[in-house]
């Protein structure tokens, strides 16, 4: 069982910055970060793999987030730029055991999630 706890989220303006950060228990070969906001189905933003962090990121968030990961630390990350009244969310850690990892029945294990919202 992999134990993934996320932190970091908050309030911020339009324009502003956060950065997201998910503890893991252990490694796992695929990381990424979804977003849910209410009524609507749980998307995928950005997901790295393996040892050479090979990332993907959502036409969304493309150019405005990075992901990036700690493996000897054992912390993904979420660095979020350039905020938009849309990307305000509950962000959930996510952790898979394949390459490839990008919709929600992909994930093995999810971090509790923390809330993003960006004002005007």
């Amino acid at each position: 069982q992999v134990h993934l706890v996320d932190s970091g989220g908050g309030s911020v303006q339009a324009g502003g910055s956060l950065r997201l950060s998910c503890a893991s228990s252990e490694y796992t070969y695929s990381m990424g970060w979804f977003r849910q906001s209410p009524g609507q189905e749980r998307e995928g933003v950005a997901f790295i793999y393996g040892s050479v962090h090979t990332t993907y990121y959502a036409d969304s968030v493309k150019g405005r987030f990075t992901i990036s990961r700690d493996n000897a630390k054992r912390t993904l990350y979420l660095q979020m730029n350039s905020l938009k009244l849309e990307d305000t969310a509950m962000y959930y850690c996510a952790a898979g055991l394949e390459y490839g990892m990008r919709n929600a029945t992909d994930v093995a294990y999810w971090g509790q999630g923390t809330q993003v919202t960006v004002s005007s």
